[in-house]
């Protein structure tokens, strides 16, 4: 029944992926992808969070499966962050493309390890 989780988690993650992607970008007017750029780091927030939550005892198996791998999963896009980051370098963004990759890696991390950080302080 484990994987009744993850679809429970990524269907709630998916709609809130496009929901989000799109009213984000609608507030820029720039060709960088900050809508993708946002839900990733969001999603490695959570991630972070769930992830130490479940390292401390404080959540369950099925807590990560639910939130980790099926909300995340499905609010996260790798795909979408590979195919914006060559569409801004074939049309001359590079710098774009650039800004894009380092900046979503290291906030991503970042974000992450804050969400680590925080479990540990609440739960640890």
């Amino acid at each position: 029944m484990n994987w009744l989780l993850v679809v429970a988690g990524a269907v709630v993650g998916a709609p809130l992926r496009y929901l989000t992607d799109r009213a984000v970008q609608s507030r820029h007017d720039s060709v960088f992808p900050w809508g993708t750029f946002t839900v990733n780091v969001s999603g490695s927030l959570v991630l972070g969070l769930v992830t130490g939550a479940v390292a401390a005892g404080a959540a369950t198996s099925q807590v990560q499966l639910l939130l980790g791998t099926g909300f995340c999963g499905a609010l996260t896009t790798y795909s979408t962050f590979s195919y914006e980051t060559l569409r801004l370098a074939a049309s001359g963004a590079g710098r774009y493309a650039l800004a894009n990759v380092l900046g979503s890696v290291a906030a991503g991390l970042v974000a992450a390890y804050a969400g680590a950080g925080l479990a540990s302080a609440l739960w640890g």
